[in-house]
């Protein structure tokens, strides 16, 4: 049997949390294994910890959408200390399901179709994470079928109250609420339509089912 265990970033907001337990105990209902979520830091169980109670084969399937630290360095470190074969995969974004997910969510938050979209980014200072924040770009504005332009909240890029325009709808590229998610609400200007964050959407399921099963053939 193999196991499948997510990895999120971790928020002291126990609803964002409650997002990477959803979407992994759905995963692994539709796969038949077993599954946990899990966290780089600030809620439990910790990823490094999983990693040394791990008892049989385990796929990895990262709930971050960009490359950055955690990917270069804790989680690779968290593997070592597993005692059976584990396999790590890529982060799930940027992903065409994701952008998927996202065009659902503005139509639920009342976008509507050509409306300009600014999608806005937790940021970061690490070249290929910016990379990975374009692509997601790209993909959106192919699934809205509009323009749509970044901003990022910390890191490289333009911040939001500079990109932000009154009557543009804002697409929060976070998994989950927490921090970055209020500050996208406060720092959005009246009039302006913000959609919820992707969240534990089925589209999400699908693409960690997804991952999962191509990790399960390595």
């Amino acid at each position: 049997m193999t196991a499948l265990v997510t990895v999120a970033h971790g928020t002291r907001n126990l609803a964002g949390n409650d997002v990477a337990r959803l979407v992994a105990d759905a995963a692994g209902r539709r796969l038949g294994w077993t599954a946990r979520a899990s966290f780089v830091e600030l809620s439990e169980p910790l990823f490094a910890d999983v990693m040394v109670e791990a008892e049989q084969p385990t796929v990895v399937v990262p709930l971050l959408l960009s490359t950055g630290f955690h990917m270069r360095s804790d989680l690779p470190e968290a593997l070592e200390k597993a005692s059976v074969p584990v396999t790590l995969g890529a982060p799930l974004g940027p992903d065409p399901l994701l952008a998927q997910a996202q065009v659902a969510r503005l139509l639920e938050a009342g976008a509507v179709a050509g409306q300009r979209v600014v999608l806005v980014a937790a940021g970061s200072s690490d070249e290929d994470a910016t990379c990975d924040q374009m692509a997601a770009v790209s993909l959106l504005s192919r699934a809205w079928n509009g323009p749509v332009e970044l901003a990022t909240l910390s890191g490289h890029g333009t911040r939001p109250a500079e990109v932000v325009r009154p009557g543009d709808a804002v697409s929060p590229y976070l998994l989950s609420p927490g921090f970055f998610h209020d500050r996208v609400r406060r720092e959005s200007p009246e009039g302006v339509v913000v959609a919820d964050v992707i969240g534990a959407h089925e589209l999400v399921v699908d693409l960690v089912v997804q991952r999962a099963q191509e990790l399960a053939t390595r």
